[in-house]
């Protein structure tokens, strides 16, 4: 009997010299350089295998969910007036082929400037969207505002944006030649963007050529900002000029609208008339 009764007492001493160190723990934390109770708690507890299962993975975006992060014309200003072509739109002044020759960086980057031009042509400058996508398009006289949203592969998605930050080092200028030997002067340059989303690129890239037999300049401002594994790219100007004010107020009002549809709200129907 006396055998049995010793083990329940070891038990409660062993439990409470325990807890003793805790508290004991948990007081000498106070000072500078250690950790409190409370970081050890939430370490711990981002460890365990049942804070990883429940844990919440960002939403996926879907076909719906990609039209409704679309931006209206409330969210840009002056007198832009959404089309029903959009993807069907494309500038042959974007046609042409680099004349490596007259490349003034390095001939190797003939490629890069290529792929420039074909993506702006064919609306792919960030690759093929790995899963959902959608695109609106606007017009104001004689320029264009391509706004599109779409979702990527995250590693792909990393390396276009490096790659167009790239470009204007590689494509500062070069000369690329159309069907008919015609040629066009291609600049590029960086432009900034509005400070959206976890990353973002901004480019200018005017084209001087010949369209229906008459000199023409080209002007698009192009910005592209990533949001999780999804991205934003809008693509604005025309025989105008630049429309880069226009390309910032899709970016700032087309941002959150695309963060409201991830996180499952419903964005507000025209929130460039909040104010």
């Amino acid at each position: 009997m006396t055998r049995r009764a010793s083990l329940p007492v070891r038990a409660f001493a062993t439990a409470l010299a325990a807890g003793t160190l805790l508290t004991t723990a948990a007081c000498s934390d106070d000072g500078d350089g250690g950790s409190s109770a409370s970081d050890v708690t939430d370490e711990a507890r981002a460890a365990s295998p049942l804070a990883a299962r429940t844990s919440t993975a960002p939403a996926r975006l879907t076909g719906t969910g990609a039209r409704a992060a679309l931006i209206t014309e409330a969210d840009i200003e002056d007198d832009w007036t959404k089309v029903d072509d959009a993807a069907t739109w494309r500038n042959k002044l974007l046609v042409g082929k680099v004349d490596v020759a007259n490349l003034l960086t390095a001939k190797t980057n003939a490629a890069d400037c290529q792929k420039l031009l074909d993506g702006l042509y064919d609306d792919d400058l960030l690759g093929r969207p790995a899963g959902a996508s959608a695109l609106t398009g606007f017009e104001q006289d004689d320029s264009r505002l391509l706004y599109q949203v779409a979702a990527y592969d995250r590693a792909p998605l990393a390396a276009s944006l490096t790659w167009l930050g790239s470009l204007p080092d590689k494509c500062d200028q070069f000369t690329a030649t159309d069907a008919k030997d015609g040629k066009r002067t291609v600049q590029v340059i960086e432009t900034s963007v509005p400070k959206e989303g976890d990353a973002r690129r901004g480019l200018r890239v005017t084209v001087q050529g010949t369209t229906n037999g008459t000199a023409a300049t080209l002007t698009l401002d192009v910005m592209a900002v990533r949001v999780g594994d999804d991205a934003i790219t809008v693509t604005a100007g025309g025989l105008d000029g630049d429309e880069s004010d226009s390309a910032e107020d899709a970016v700032k009002e087309g941002t959150p609208r695309l963060k409201d549809v991830l996180a499952g709200k419903t964005p507000a129907a025209d929130p460039g008339n909040d104010d």
